[in-house]
């Protein structure tokens, strides 16, 4: 083992993402004095402005709300002592089906193999040992998150000296299937998220015995929660906000993935991105 510290790089698609993908992580590997790294792809200019107005209506400023949100993308990574903070820049693509899809210079139209390797020339410079990233279907199906998962396995492959662990990020099934519940209990009112994949229905998460991952990070769901709040600007984090921090770290300690790539040989359930390279 050399003297240089365990890296980790977790490839995200906008601002917020690195919070709610790998914010428990990203924090407990910071405070092991592991390097971590976050490469956000887009500028996040598809996101809500002020007042919550979305692209296209009266009020949304797209340079301005990118401006925006990459302050608060400093503000979220210094909370969870990030020790790098990488961006691409490519233009946030919006949701499937916006016309933000094939606008010039958007994320989703980027030929893989431009955006890959530019990724992997970050990878080259910084060595990760770890790398997070999305599924095949971008954990939800934005097309930004697909192509995130397009871009950082490509990136993978260009690379004459691979990371030794690559992971997808994922949900459990049973952590959906209660979730429901729990929210009663707590008297908050949740939905789950419909995803639909090339038209067909589909639940989000894995069932339990398919993930490989289990890291509790409990003892970092407040900075976890502190970052998320840090990307006040948009609403998609004000549901688990409105939790508070004590339902939140609650409910949010367990970051779970799926192992897909391993040179270590390190068995498998495991509750550590780092095993066989400690």
């Amino acid at each position: 083992m050399s003297d240089r510290s365990l890296t980790l790089l977790a490839v995200h698609a906008h601002p917020d993402d690195e919070v709610t993908g790998s914010g428990g992580v990203l924090a407990r590997y910071a405070a092991e004095g592991f390097t971590t790294v976050v490469v956000t792809c887009t500028d996040g200019r598809c996101g809500d402005g002020p007042g919550g107005v979305k692209p296209g209506e009266p009020g949304h400023d797209p340079d301005a709300v990118a401006a925006t949100r990459r302050a608060e993308l400093d503000a979220s990574c210094a909370t969870l002592k990030v020790t790098h903070l990488e961006m691409l820049g490519y233009h946030d693509s919006g949701m499937m089906g916006w016309p933000t899809n094939d606008a010039p210079g958007s994320f989703w139209t980027t030929p893989v193999p431009e955006a890959a390797a530019r990724l992997a020339d970050l990878m080259r410079r910084y060595r990760p040992d770890v790398v997070l990233t999305y599924d095949e279907i971008g954990g939800y199906g934005h097309p930004d998150h697909i192509q995130v998962h397009r871009v950082t396995m490509a990136a993978v492959d260009l690379l004459d000296e691979p990371p030794a662990k690559v992971y997808w990020s994922t949900v459990p099934r049973s952590w959906m299937d209660d979730m429901a519940a729990r929210m009663r209990e707590l008297g908050l009112q949740w939905d789950e998220p419909e995803l639909s994949v090339d038209g067909s229905p589909r639940p989000m998460g894995l069932p339990d015995d398919e993930i490989s991952t289990w890291v509790d990070t409990g003892d970092f769901a407040d900075q976890k929660y502190d970052a998320l709040a840090a990307h006040a600007s948009q609403s998609d984090g004000a549901f688990f906000l409105d939790m508070g921090k004590e339902r939140f770290g609650t409910l949010m300690r367990m970051e779970t993935y799926v192992r897909v790539r391993d040179s270590t040989g390190a068995p498998l359930p495991e509750d550590d991105l780092f095993a066989g390279l400690r």
